[in-house]
C-alpha cells in the first residue's frame, strides 16, 4: 500500500509539471508591436466613375433617307471636315430643282409687274395733264390713281414672294448639304452605328438610326466621378488624385481636379444627391484606356506635414451611446504585460491616423494579430513575436 502511493505521488509530478507549463504558456498571448512614426498624412474621398473623352461628338441626322455611302470604320482617324457619311440626295435634289424653277418664275412675274408698273406711270403723268386741264374729271382721275398705287404694291408683292421663294430654296440646298456628313473635329471613330443600305432618322430619341457615329479626341481623355454631396466641399480643382481603372486594378494613374459640377443630381443606385467632378488624366502610358471604362478615384484634400501616427490597425474605438461620442485606446507593453491607455486621435488616410496624445516615442504598441487585439484585456500577460 505504501509503495502504491509513493508510485502515484511520483505519477502526479510527472504529470502534473507539463500541465502546469502548459497552462502557464496558454495564459501569456503571442503579439505584434509597433512603434509610433513620424509621416504625412493625406486625407482623401473615394469616388467611383467612368472614363470619357471630353471632346466628343456623337453625329445624328436632321433628315430623313437610306444610307447610301459609309466612307469610314471605327478605329479610323479623321480630320475636321472630312466627308464621312452619304446619304441618298436624289429627292433632295429634286427639291432643290423645283425652288430654283421657282424662284426663275418670280422673277420674271416681276419684271412683268415691273413693266406693268412702268406703263400706268406713263399713262397717269398723261391722265394728269389732262386733268390739269379739265378734261378729265375727278373721279376718272382718282380711279387711275388707284390703278396706279395697286400696280405698285403687286411690284412689291411679287418681291417679297421672289423672297420667301429664295427662303425655301436655301431651305432645301440646307437639306441637300446635310446629305453628306462632315467631321466636325479631328479625332477617332469610337463606334459607328450605322450601316449602308439603313435608314438615317432625324430623332433626338435613340431609336435604331438615328445615332450615325461618335467621334472623339483620344488626347482629351479624362476621368468622370461622382462625389457625394457631404463631400464635395472638400474638393479643390487642382487637387491630386489617383485613378485606378477595373480592367487595370495593379496600375495607379496620376491626375487632378479638372472642374467641379455647380449643381447636384441624382445618380441611378446611389441615395442622396451627388456632384460630377472631372479628373484630368496626366499621364497613362503604361496602359491603353477606352471610353466607357469603370473606374475608382481617390482624391487627396489635405496633405500634412510629418507628424506622430499609428497604423489603424493599432488603434481600437468603442462607442459610448450613453455620451454618444467615440473613444479610441491602444495598448502598449510594459514589462510583459499590456496596459490599456485612452489616445486622442487626429486625421487619418487608408493605413495611418494621426496621434495627438503624447506617447514615448520608443513605446511598444500592439498592433495585432487581430484575432488577439480584439479580445485583449489590460494586464494580460503578452509576449512579443515579430509579425508573419
Amino acid at each position: 500500500m505504501k509503495n502504491f502511493l509513493i508510485f502515484m505521488g511520483i505519477l502526479s509530478v510527472i504529470v502534473g509539471i507539463p500541465l502546469i507549463k502548459k497552462v502557464t504558456t496558454d495564459s501569456t498571448k503571442e503579439v505584434n508591436v509597433v512603434a509610433t512614426e513620424m509621416r504625412a498624412i493625406q486625407t482623401a474621398v473615394l469616388a467611383s466613375g467612368r472614363l470619357a473623352h471630353e471632346d466628343q461628338v456623337r453625329l445624328t441626322t436632321e433628315v430623313i433617307a437610306k444610307v447610301k455611302q459609309v466612307l469610314v470604320k471605327e478605329g479610323d482617324f479623321v480630320s475636321k471636315n472630312q466627308l464621312l457619311l452619304v446619304l441618298d440626295d436624289e429627292t433632295f435634289k429634286a427639291t432643290v430643282e423645283q425652288r430654283q424653277a421657282a424662284v426663275r418664275m418670280q422673277k420674271i412675274d416681276i419684271e412683268k409687274q415691273q413693266i406693268q408698273l412702268r406703263k400706268y406711270e406713263r399713262q397717269w403723268q398723261r391722265k394728269k395733264r389732262l386733268h390739269e386741264q379739265k378734261l378729265l374729271d375727278d373721279d376718272a382721275f382718282d380711279e387711275f390713281t388707284s390703278q396706279l398705287e395697286l400696280a405698285r404694291i403687286n411690284v412689291k408683292s411679287a418681291t417679297e414672294s421672289l423672297r420667301q421663294t429664295k427662303a425655301l430654296l436655301s431651305q432645301a440646298e440646307d437639306q441637300l448639304k446635310k446629305t453628306r456628313v462632315l467631321s466636325p473635329i479631328n479625332g477617332k471613330v469610337t463606334s459607328l452605328d450605322i450601316k449602308e443600305g439603313e435608314t438615317a432618322i432625324a430623332s433626338t430619341t435613340n431609336i435604331a438610326g438615328s445615332s450615325l457615329m461618335t467621334i472623339a479626341d483620344p488626347d482629351s481623355m479624362l476621368t468622370e466621378v461622382f462625389v457625394d454631396e457631404a463631400d464635395v466641399a472638400d474638393i479643390k480643382v487642382g487637387q491630386p488624385a489617383k485613378i485606378v481603372a477595373i480592367a487595370y486594378p495593379d496600375n495607379h494613374i496620376d491626375a487632378e481636379v479638372k472642374s467641379i459640377a455647380t449643381s447636384a443630381r441624382t445618380v441611378s443606385g446611389r441615395q442622396g444627391l451627388s456632384f460630377l467632378v472631372k479628373l484630368k488624366i496626366l499621364s497613362s502610358e503604361e496602359i491603353q484606356l477606352k471610353p466607357g471604362m469603370s473606374c475608382r478615384a481617390e482624391i487627396f484634400t489635405n496633405s500634412t506635414q510629418p507628424v506622430r501616427s499609428l497604423p489603424i490597425k493599432s488603434i481600437i474605438s468603442q462607442e459610448v451611446r450613453s455620451e454618444n461620442i467615440i473613444k479610441h485606446h491602444v495598448f502598449i507593453i510594459e514589462d510583459g504585460v499590456a496596459r490599456k491607455i485612452p489616445i486622442e486621435t487626429g486625421i487619418s488616410d487608408d493605413s495611418y491616423q494621426q496621434i495627438l496624445s503624447k506617447l514615448d516615442k520608443d513605446a511598444q504598441v500592439v498592433s495585432g494579430p487581430d484575432r488577439i487585439l480584439r479580445h485583449l484585456k489590460d494586464g494580460e500577460t503578452v509576449n512579443v513575436v515579430e509579425a508573419e
